[in-house]
C-alpha cells in the first residue's frame, strides 16, 4: 500500500512541474507579465493550446487517480474499526458469561462449605454416642439398665427411654452418611463451576487480545491515513495551482471573456452558499422514547472510550482506552434506555437480536440502528446508534471522536430494533 500511495505523489509532483513550466512559457509567449493590467492580449498558438489542454487533462486523471487511493484506504481503515468493534463486541459478551459462571461458582463454593459443617456437626454427634458408651463401660448399656431397676414399673420405663436413644443413636449415624454425601457432591459441583468460569475467562481475554490488537492495527491505519490524505491534499493544491496559472494565462489572451467567466463563477459560489439545508428533529412518539433521547443528549461531546459506559454514566475504556472516560456506541444506547427503565444487552450484536426488528422504512424516534460489514449477517454488526428521526442519529462514533449527532448513514445498515415496544 505504501508504493501504490508514493508512487502517484511523486508522478503527481513531476507533472504539477511540467504544467508549471507550460504555463510560464505559454505567459512569456503572450508577452504578459503576471500582475500587470492593459497589456495588449495575444491568442495562445495552436501547439501552446494543445500543450495545455493536455496538462490540463493529466492533471485531472491524477486527481482522479489520488482521489480513488484515499477512498481504498479509508476503506481499509473503516474495515479495521469494524472488526475491532466486533471483536470488542465479542469480548463483553464473554465477559458478561465469566460474571455469571464466577457467581455460579461462588453460590456452588458456599454450598460445599455449608455441607462441610453439617457434616462435621453430625460427626461430632456421632463422636459423642461413642464417648457416652466408653464411659458407661458398654458399647451397649441395655442390659445393665434393666437389671438395675427396682421394679417392672422402671423396667418398662427404661425399656422405652432405651429404645428412644437406640433410634436416635441411628438416625446419627445415617445423618452422617447423607452429609458426606452432600459434601462430596457439592465440592464436585463447585470444582466444576470455577473450572467453567476459568475457561470463560481465559476466553474474554484472548477476546479482548485480539480486539486491542485490532484496534491498535486501525488506529495505526488511520494515522497513516491522515498522513497520506495531507500529502493527497498538497498534490491536489500544487495541481490546482497550476491549472489556475493556465487559465490565467488564457484569460489574459481573452479578457473579457475571463472577466465573465470570473463573474458566473462569483454567483454560481454565492448560490452555493446560500442554499444549504437545515434539517430539525422531529417530535417524539412515547415518553420512554424521549427519556432515553434526553439522556443520551446530555453526554453530546463527550469523548468516546473503546468499550466504557456504564448504568450510571460514562466509565473508564478497555485496553488501548484505559484510563479514558465515556462511552462505546452500544455502551451509549445501554445507558439511555437505562434512564427509561429499560434493560437492553451491553453489546450491539447482542442488542440487534434481543430487540423487536424494525424495517427501513418503519423506522421511528428512538429506534436503534445498526451496521454491519456484511448486511446479511448478523454476526458482523460493528455499530449501533440512536434514530432521532428526519434523517439524523445520536452516535458514539469510534476511537478519538465524540459523541454527536449527525446524518443518518445507509451504506452497511443491517436494521433497526424497537427498545421500546
Amino acid at each position: 500500500m505504501g508504493t501504490q500511495a508514493t508512487t502517484p505523489a511523486r508522478s503527481g509532483t513531476r507533472l504539477a512541474r511540467s504544467v508549471a513550466t507550460i504555463a510560464v512559457a505559454a505567459a512569456l509567449g503572450l508577452g504578459v507579465t503576471p500582475g500587470t493590467a492593459g497589456a495588449a492580449p495575444t491568442n495562445p498558438s495552436d501547439t501552446q493550446l494543445s500543450q495545455a489542454q493536455q496538462a490540463k487533462a493529466d492533471a485531472a486523471a491524477q486527481v482522479g487517480a489520488l482521489s480513488a487511493a484515499l477512498a481504498a484506504a479509508q476503506a481499509q481503515v473503516d474495515d479495521a474499526r469494524a472488526r475491532s468493534a466486533i471483536a470488542l463486541d465479542t469480548f463483553q459478551g464473554r465477559q458478561a458469561e465469566y460474571e455469571a459462571a464466577q457467581a455460579t461458582a461462588d453460590e456452588a463454593a458456599a454450598a460445599a462449605q455449608r455441607a462441610r459443617d453439617d457434616l462435621a456437626a453430625a460427626q461430632a454427634d456421632l463422636a459423642d454416642f461413642a464417648r457416652q458408651g466408653y464411659l458407661q463401660g458398654s458399647t451397649s448399656p441395655t442390659l445393665e439398665a434393666l437389671m438395675t431397676a427396682e421394679g417392672p414399673a422402671q423396667i418398662v420405663e427404661r425399656a422405652a427411654l432405651l429404645e428412644a436413644a437406640g433410634a436416635h443413636q441411628g438416625s446419627v449415624v445415617t445423618a452422617v452418611t447423607a452429609a458426606e454425601q452432600q459434601a462430596t457432591a457439592a465440592d464436585l459441583t463447585a470444582q466444576t463451576a470455577l473450572a467453567q468460569a476459568a475457561t470463560l475467562q481465559q476466553q474474554a481475554a484472548d477476546a479482548l487480545a485480539t480486539a486491542e490488537a485490532l484496534e491498535v492495527d486501525a488506529r495505526q491505519q488511520a494515522a497513516g491515513l491522515a498522513d497520506r490524505q495531507a500529502a493527497v491534499q498538497r498534490q491536489l493544491e500544487e495541481a490546482q495551482r497550476t491549472l489556475t496559472g493556465l487559465e490565467g494565462a488564457r484569460a489574459a489572451a481573452e479578457q473579457y471573456a475571463a472577466q465573465q467567466t470570473a463573474a458566473a463563477a462569483r454567483a454560481a459560489a454565492s448560490h452555493s452558499v446560500s442554499s444549504g439545508v437545515v434539517t430539525t428533529a422531529g417530535a417524539g412518539s412515547s415518553a420512554a422514547v424521549e427519556t432515553a433521547i434526553s439522556a443520551a443528549r446530555r453526554w453530546l461531546g463527550t469523548i468516546y472510550a473503546w468499550g466504557g459506559g456504564s448504568l450510571s454514566g460514562p466509565s473508564v475504556g478497555w485496553g488501548v482506552d484505559a484510563g479514558v472516560v465515556g462511552f462505546d456506541c452500544s455502551g451509549l444506547t445501554r445507558y439511555a434506555y437505562a434512564q427509561a427503565g429499560i434493560s437492553i444487552p451491553r453489546n450491539s450484536s447482542a442488542q440487534y437480536s434481543a430487540l423487536p426488528r424494525v424495517s427501513r422504512s418503519d423506522l421511528q424516534r428512538g429506534d436503534l440502528v445498526f451496521w454491519a460489514t456484511n448486511t446479511s449477517s448478523p454476526a458482523t454488526i460493528h455499530h449501533v446508534a440512536l434514530y432521532l428521526g428526519d434523517g439524523q442519529v445520536l452516535e458514539a462514533p469510534e476511537s478519538g471522536s465524540r459523541i454527536r449527532v449527525t446524518a443518518m448513514r445507509w451504506s452497511g445498515f443491517i436494521g433497526g430494533a424497537r427498545p421500546s415496544a
